[in-house]
C-alpha cells in the first residue's frame, strides 16, 4: 500500500492515508474542453447528417426507425452447389462470414460476383475433405408479412452468382 499507515487513537484500526489530490493544471483544464467539445461537435454533425457508417458518431439507424407491418422482410443467403452436384446452404460456421457483413458488401457483391470466390476459399479452409464448390448463389428470400406476422409465401431473387472456373 502507498502512503503511511497510521492508527487513530484509542481504535487498534490502521487506517492509509488519503492521496494528495492533484489537479489539472489550466493547459489539461483546456485540453479537456477542447476535447470534449469536438465530441459533442462530432455526435452534432453525425445526427444531423451522418449514416450508419459513421457510427459512433452518426445514428444507428437500423434501430431509430420501424419498417410498415407489410412490408416484406429480407432473408439473405448463400445457396451453393459442389462438385459433386449437390446443393446446399452455407452457413456463417461453415464460411466465417455472417449474413450482416454479406449484407453489408451486397452492393459490392454485385458489381463484381468473382468476391464470392472468398467465401469458396473460406469454406475450403473449414471443410478441407468436403467436394469444391462450383458455384454461389446470393439468393434474397423476400418473406411477406400481414400485420406483422409471417403468412409463410415468400419469394426469392438472385442477386449475384459465382462460378468456379
Amino acid at each position: 500500500m502507498q502512503g503511511q499507515i497510521t492508527t487513530r487513537a484509542g481504535t487498534g484500526d490502521e487506517v492509509p492515508d488519503d492521496p494528495p489530490v492533484r489537479r489539472l493544471s489550466p493547459r489539461g483544464r483546456a485540453l479537456r474542453v477542447v476535447v470534449a467539445l469536438a465530441g459533442v461537435a462530432l455526435l452534432l454533425a453525425g445526427t444531423l447528417v451522418g449514416q450508419d457508417d459513421d457510427f459512433p458518431f452518426g445514428p444507428f439507424r437500423m434501430y431509430a426507425t420501424a419498417d410498415r407491418l407489410n412490408a416484406p422482410v429480407h432473408d439473405t443467403r448463400l445457396h451453393a452447389v459442389d462438385a459433386s452436384g449437390r446443393h446446399l446452404q452455407l452457413t456463417d460456421t461453415q464460411t466465417g462470414f455472417r449474413r450482416a457483413e454479406l449484407e453489408g458488401q451486397l452492393p459490392r457483391i454485385e458489381q463484381h460476383p468473382e468476391l464470392l470466390g472468398a467465401i469458396a476459399t473460406a469454406y475450403h479452409r473449414r471443410q478441407p475433405d468436403a467436394p469444391r464448390l462450383v458455384r454461389i448463389d446470393v439468393v434474397v428470400r423476400l418473406l411477406a408479412l400481414r400485420d406483422g406476422r409471417p403468412t409463410g409465401a415468400y419469394t426469392e431473387r438472385t442477386e449475384a452468382t459465382w462460378r468456379a472456373r
